[in-house]
């Protein structure tokens, strides 16, 4: 009945005496019997389901008793509210004299009403999704999805589509890395599946150029151990300490690769603790990813995104020339028309790396802001130098000591070369010093960006 009912109505009884329910529920059948004549008969109304169970909540103290009785209804107005009054009507309740009063009418359609109401907002407000995307965004959903190739196999491995043809490959342990890569636009990824190398790797180190892109656990070297005794690595990369390729930014996998070193700069035998050591090594290479390893053949390195010939370019440029063209990590086929460009750039790409040696290196020392940013980020120093007008040095610290530096500087620093993330602390310290211009390695996420102050990233100032 109550799924079906119109209306509540709420009734407040008081007794001069202890009684108990049944005596009240008594008493209402009792006392309004033949009151309103038979069609309004309680019994028979109950009978047919068109009122409810008489609800009663009652309590004795202090010898009197005093609670509520709840009755609901599927009349109409006229006849609920006739119903109603014919509670008051009841005066005594077994041998109490009693007193019945109708505090309410409820509703019970409005109430549902409301909660109509209150989910319909709840629903309007998270069910909906009001973002628009505008021609900028459609383009780069667009650019995305033609550039993200589908999973391929090779020889039952999870694989890049350009395994099969690609001058060099990248080894990772699982399917999930190898889906990683190609969001990256890396399309000659090829997965162990385990610690236990298969044949078809095996075979495939003895013909490309190889690069272990491992993740930063034991179990990353313990496959390094094993690929390195039944084939042939180059270079080696890997994850950051304690996490996995799968879970690595775009940002941070090209960061990781652009810092590989060749496997002969590795001391994997004296390894006592597992990826700490080999890191360690990693680090200690003279070389590291500027020179290729011995015999290694050098344009097979030379489309590599981790070891540019050609100038820097804005991170969109060079995600859409390396996907479009190659797709690949040392991929020297993929390059096709462009390698006429290609040759000039790198023609380019040398006279720029001599032109920074020689401003790092030279008697005279850095004379503008280019030669400050190839001195302090292209060396990898991780440190941080203010410039005065002049592009004198004001003062060099370490990157970490950046946001004092700025603070406690004698005036007013020009520009700030920082080798390292552009954080919204460093950016927000250096605007109200009145800093005009930075260059840093990388930028964050800034929650505001200052329009005083210019920030530009290191690759394209010296692409520039």
């Amino acid at each position: 009945m109550d799924d079906s009912a119109k209306y509540l109505i709420h009734a407040r009884i008081t007794a001069d005496g202890v009684v108990e329910r049944s005596d009240v529920v008594g008493a209402v059948f009792g006392q309004t019997e033949g009151l309103l004549g038979d069609e309004l008969d309680l019994r028979d109304l109950q009978q047919s389901s068109k009122i409810g169970r008489i609800d009663v909540q009652i309590d004795s103290e202090n010898g009197q008793s005093f609670g509520e009785i709840t009755i609901a209804s599927g009349l109409d107005k006229v006849e609920t509210s006739i119903l109603a009054a014919s509670l008051e009507a009841i005066t005594r309740v077994g041998p109490c004299e009693a007193r019945v009063e109708v505090t309410e009418i409820e509703d019970m359609r409005s109430a549902k009403r409301r909660e109509v109401v209150e989910r319909a907002k709840e629903l309007l407000a998270d069910s909906f999704d009001e973002s628009v995307m505008d021609s900028t965004e459609i383009l780069s959903e667009v650019r995305e999805s033609n550039r993200v190739e589908r999973i391929d196999e090779y020889e039952g491995l999870p694989a890049g589509p350009r395994v099969h043809d690609s001058d060099a490959i990248v080894v990772v342990e699982g399917r999930a890395d190898v889906l990683t890569l190609l969001n990256c636009g890396i399309k000659n990824g090829i997965a162990v599946e385990g610690t236990n190398v298969p044949d078809a790797v095996a075979g495939l180190t003895a013909e490309r150029t190889v690069t272990a892109f491992l993740d930063g656990d034991r179990g990353g070297e313990l496959i390094l151990r094993e690929l390195a005794q039944v084939g042939d690595v180059d270079y080696v990369a890997f994850a950051p300490e304690g996490r996995s390729v799968e879970d690595l930014s775009r940002h941070e996998l090209m960061a990781a690769l652009r810092e590989k070193v060749p496997f002969e700069s590795l001391d994997l035998d004296g390894a006592s603790d597992g990826r700490t050591d080999a890191s360690a090594g990693a680090v200690a290479a003279t070389d590291g990813s500027a020179s290729p390893a011995p015999g290694t053949d050098p344009s097979a390195v030379s489309e590599s995104p981790e070891i540019p010939t050609t100038p820097a370019t804005p991170d969109d440029e060079v995600g859409d020339r390396a996907d479009d063209e190659a797709g690949t990590v040392g991929d020297a086929e993929a390059v096709g028309d462009e390698a006429g460009d290609a040759a000039s750039d790198s023609e380019a790409s040398d006279g720029e790396a001599a032109d920074a040696e020689g401003a790092a290196g030279g008697p005279d020392g850095p004379r503008s802001l280019r030669d400050h940013v190839a001195a302090v980020v292209s060396e990898g120093t991780n440190r941080a130098r203010l410039l005065d007008a002049d592009c004198g040095v004001v003062e060099e610290v370490p990157a970490a000591d950046v946001v004092d530096a700025i603070s406690a500087a004698d005036g007013v620093p020009v520009a700030l070369v920082l080798d390292g993330e552009l954080s919204q602390r460093v950016l927000d310290v250096a605007a109200q010093r009145g800093v005009d211009q930075i260059v840093a390695e990388s930028e964050g996420e800034y929650v505001k960006r200052p329009a005083s102050v210019r920030v530009v990233t290191a690759d394209r100032m010296l692409a520039a």
